[in-house]
């Protein structure tokens, strides 16, 4: 895992691995915000809910598009070769928290020493190797670069759900890296649960 402090605004930091995570948590479903969402940093997101412990939980947001910055623009903030790259990934808007970390969603087809392993076959890594692999025309097959993250303390996120803010589903790789827009991908989301956003009333519910 690299450091690069001093090279860039942009910083793939590590990320602290938690501990096994007991039956009945989230790790790894993915989070589709209900019509009733008053936050609107979160209104019609869908996030990859990517560790939850009763420590809390850490998600990436699917579905917000970062259209001031291009992955090119990205490598050459962190001096990353070739450019322009052999392959690109999109970039997201992961969350509130921390907009200058980045961090790659991707299959499990390929990882680092620091890769975090998710449920449902996805990993999470913070490290500029996997930049490098991609620039490089290597790498997952599958992934998105988040800057930012989705973070709740502890018995946060299990009373946001309590209180009808959040459904849940497992997740597929259409969901977590299709090219759609906002609300196309909230909209997918909603119809693996079989659920009209026009027919949703204000009642919890999980997959």
């Amino acid at each position: 895992m690299e450091e690069m402090e001093g090279q860039s605004p942009i910083q793939l930091n590590r990320m602290a691995k938690p501990g096994p995570a007991e039956e009945g948590w989230l790790g790894g479903q993915i989070l589709i915000a209900m019509p009733s969402m008053e936050d609107p940093r979160f209104a019609r997101s869908v996030i990859c809910l990517c560790a939850h412990s009763p420590e809390g939980a850490m998600g990436i947001v699917l579905n917000r598009a970062i259209e001031n910055l291009t992955f090119d623009e990205l490598l050459k903030q962190l001096d990353v070769t070739p450019i322009p790259p052999q392959r690109r990934i999109r970039l997201h808007a992961g969350g509130p928290v921390e907009g200058g970390r980045g961090f790659v969603l991707h299959t499990q087809d390929w990882s680092s020493e620091g890769s975090l392993p998710i449920e449902g076959g996805f990993a999470l890594t913070a490290s500029v190797d996997i930049l490098k692999a991609i620039a490089g025309g290597e790498g997952p097959r599958q992934g998105l670069l988040a800057l930012g993250y989705a973070g709740w303390g502890p018995g946060q996120l299990e009373s946001e759900i309590q209180h009808n803010a959040w459904l849940s589903v497992s997740p597929d790789e259409a969901i977590l890296f299709a090219e759609e827009d906002q609300d196309a991908k909230w909209r997918r989301a909603l119809a693996k649960l079989k659920v009209d956003p026009l027919l949703l009333v204000d009642t919890a519910g999980r997959a």
